[in-house]
């Protein structure tokens, strides 16, 4: 009898998700770009003309029901997030646009409490976004910004960190999986030497939340971010976490309705969090996509979702590692694919990774290329862009072996002109 083959969690999803069932220039598509934006299943469209074709009110403000159903879905949405990343509070969630205005959040308010001296400790892999919020701070305070560099394995240099972090030190903000690297640095041994100097810890949970199991009370970081259009859900949301009585010590953001509990000609008094960094209309639709993105996420099983990746991280690293033109960055996987990111940012010799991806994409592969906003990671790496396929759970190891014979085509292609 022969024995059945394993259903895998792309299989049972891969009907959720419409626009991967279509053709690309005459191919099938492949999609390898999730770690710049993930694809949206139906229960998140549904969601978003859902709360447009029923509901569509303005929230916190209005007594008639449209407007009490979309208050319930919208702050029923940051109950899904405060549980899926074990908040102790929902008052802890705050709606942003993105990870990127919730790090300037911190910047702003809490950053004004910084001095001439004072130390951030940052590292040379983070995203622009959690780079330049700091740089603008330090240039207006007088803080001075200390960075963590690579070990030969292109990780966190943790022994670094130790000879960097002192009493001066007042930020430590750290990438959780590395966009560019696919390296996972150890926040948890990052946040506990900086908590003994009194030093305050920001996480950017982008490329981890959407992937792992994610506990902030475990974890013990003071603020974490993450962006919704990476997790299914939609571009336009994105969420802080904050410890509630940090959150409360910090001033407004933004001034304006919503954030306010009296308001007179020559001063207000402001809300408490969440809506104390909430001013104006809200992202309404787009929150409440995100809780779909959440029970979504949930329901298939973080832990599930981790697995699955990182058997198709060890698959593709298998067989990336077979090609002897390429450059791969960062930390090999182990032997189940654990250790990294789904990620592999790498180079082929002479070729641009710009004409590699246009390469790929005549094949309906798609990819990024680029320095993946990364500038200053790229130049310690000595790479002035690199090429990316990064995965999610609705991929499969047919779709890296789409991907990887592509791949062979262009750098044989490109092989020949420089040749």
């Amino acid at each position: 009898m022969l024995a059945l083959e394993k259903t895998t969690i792309a299989d049972q999803v891969r009907s959720d998700f419409p626009i991967l069932n279509q053709e690309v220039n005459g191919s099938p598509l492949v999609y390898l770009d999730n770690a710049a934006t993930s694809q949206k299943p139906t229960a998140v469209l549904q969601a978003l003309q859902d709360y447009y074709q029923q509901d569509n009110a303005n929230v916190h403000r209005g007594v008639h029901t449209l407007s009490a159903r979309a208050t319930d879905a919208y702050e029923g949405a940051r109950d899904k997030i405060q549980a899926f990343i074990n908040a102790a509070r929902r008052e802890e969630i705050i709606y942003t646009r993105n990870a990127t205005e919730a790090i300037n959040l911190v910047a702003h308010a809490w950053g004004q409490t910084l001095q001439a001296g004072d130390e951030i400790v940052l590292t040379v892999m983070e995203h622009h976004s959690n780079l330049i919020p700091w740089q603008i701070l330090s240039q207006k305070t007088g803080a001075v910004l200390k960075f963590v560099e690579l070990t030969e394995t292109q990780e966190f240099d943790l022994e670094q960190f130790r000879s960097l972090v002192s009493d001066k030190t007042k930020l430590v903000g750290v990438v959780h999986a590395s966009n560019t690297l696919g390296c996972i640095n150890p926040v948890e041994e990052v946040i506990t030497i900086a908590h003994q100097y009194g030093a305050k810890v920001l996480v950017d949970a982008c490329q981890s939340v959407p992937h792992m199991a994610i506990d902030v009370q475990a974890m013990d970081c003071d603020w974490l971010v993450a962006s919704g259009h990476k997790m299914c859900g939609p571009t336009g949301i994105g969420f802080l976490y904050g410890k509630r009585d940090l959150l409360r010590s910090m001033p407004p953001f933004l001034g304006g309705g919503e954030m306010i509990a009296d308001v007179f000609l020559d001063h207000s008094t402001y809300a408490d969090v969440p809506h104390k960094f909430e001013a104006g209309t809200p992202a309404i639709a787009e929150a409440i996509g995100l809780g779909a993105a959440v029970d979504y996420l949930t329901n298939i099983g973080m832990d599930k979702i981790h697995a699955y990746e990182a058997e198709l991280t060890a698959y593709l690293f298998q067989q990336l590692n077979k090609i002897p033109e390429l450059k791969i960055y960062g930390p090999q996987p182990d032997a189940k694919g654990e250790g990294r990111a789904a990620l592999a940012s790498f180079t082929a010799g002479e070729v641009h990774p710009h004409d590699l991806s246009t390469i790929l994409d005549q094949a309906g592969v798609a990819i990024r290329a680029g320095h993946h906003c990364t500038q200053p990671l790229h130049r310690c790496i000595k790479a002035q862009s690199t090429a990316r396929a990064s995965l999610y759970f609705y991929n499969t190891q047919a779709e890296i072996d789409a991907f990887v014979v592509s791949l062979k085509d262009a750098i044989e292609f490109f092989g020949g002109i420089f040749g």
